[in-house]
């Protein structure tokens, strides 16, 4: 509207849910495609964050480098700039395809929401789990003495941390990624915000950052219970095996409360499908 100070808003329809069970999708060669290319994003993923850590580790090893130990490695800052910076390229690169889920969380939060099927859903975690643990696998095949050594890149709850703890820092860490690719991939968002430039992959890579920054000192960052899984397959010690229901139920938990805060409370979008949320003259806005 002429005189406004408000950026005109795109044509904007609000996309049908997904089919809950998605049997359909069996027969299409994109659903295929797309398990494939979630699988191999997980691989690489693993490679880069667990290679990163064990690199880390070994640098860092004052019995291996003693006079450039206490300087040595990339650090929590370097760990976290590699694990958020590969989940960007990740995205980016298969977004188109798969949605660049990459994560068991975001697959779990999406399908809440109803952006992807039941089918779809399942698929997905089989080939994030595979990928991460064959991911984890390649590094292990690469520099098994040192893989061995430093602990495999698991997810373990730290020293001076309690169960709990660790559980909330999942559950919050998890919340933070998957609201943000609610946010970052919203429809109406993009339509509202075109006149503003931002590459959706960059916000997600970014949070990943920012909750590595957090969480790394208290468990290592799972935040992906492929992620977790995958590594405690490969290195296979008790501790690991011990921990891993932390680094399933609090991820679960955070996407569920992400996809629940941004769908049914700032949208709503689901709740006025329904039309179950009318409180006399009160109307609510998405």
């Amino acid at each position: 509207m002429e005189g406004s100070s408000e950026p005109s808003l795109r044509k904007y329809n609000e996309p049908p849910p997904a089919p809950f069970w998605g049997f359909d999708e069996l027969s299409r060669w994109s659903l295929y495609r797309a398990v494939i290319a979630e699988f191999v994003a997980s691989l690489l993923f693993l490679y880069i964050l667990v290679g990163t850590v064990i690199g880390h580790s070994h640098q860092s090893d004052a019995a291996a480098f003693p006079e450039t130990a206490a300087c040595g490695g990339v650090g929590i800052l370097g760990i976290a700039w590699a694990v958020g910076g590969m989940i960007f390229i990740l995205v980016y690169c298969t977004a188109g395809i798969s949605g660049g889920h990459i994560n068991p969380a975001v697959t779990f939060g999406l399908f809440l929401g109803r952006k992807v099927s039941l089918t779809r859903f399942v698929l997905y975690i089989i080939a994030q789990c595979l990928g991460a643990t064959c991911g984890v696998g390649l590094v292990k095949g690469f520099q098994k003495s040192l893989f061995n050594r430093y602990g495999g890149g698991t997810n373990t709850v730290q020293q001076g941390y309690s169960n709990g703890t660790a559980l909330g820092a999942e559950i919050i860490g998890t919340m933070i990624l998957v609201y943000t690719v609610f946010s970052a991939t919203d429809a109406k968002r993009s339509a509202r915000d075109s006149h503003i430039p931002v590459l959706a992959p960059l916000p997600i890579g970014f949070s990943v950052f920012v909750v590595h920054l957090a969480t790394i000192p208290i468990t290592g960052t799972g935040i992906n219970p492929a992620r977790s899984l995958g590594a405690a397959v490969i290195y296979n010690r008790d501790k690991a095996w011990d921990d891993q229901w932390i680094f399933w139920v609090g991820p679960l938990i955070g996407a569920a409360i992400a996809a629940i805060y941004h769908e049914y409370v700032l949208r709503a979008s689901k709740l006025k499908a329904l039309g179950s949320f009318k409180m006399g003259s009160f109307k609510m806005d998405s």
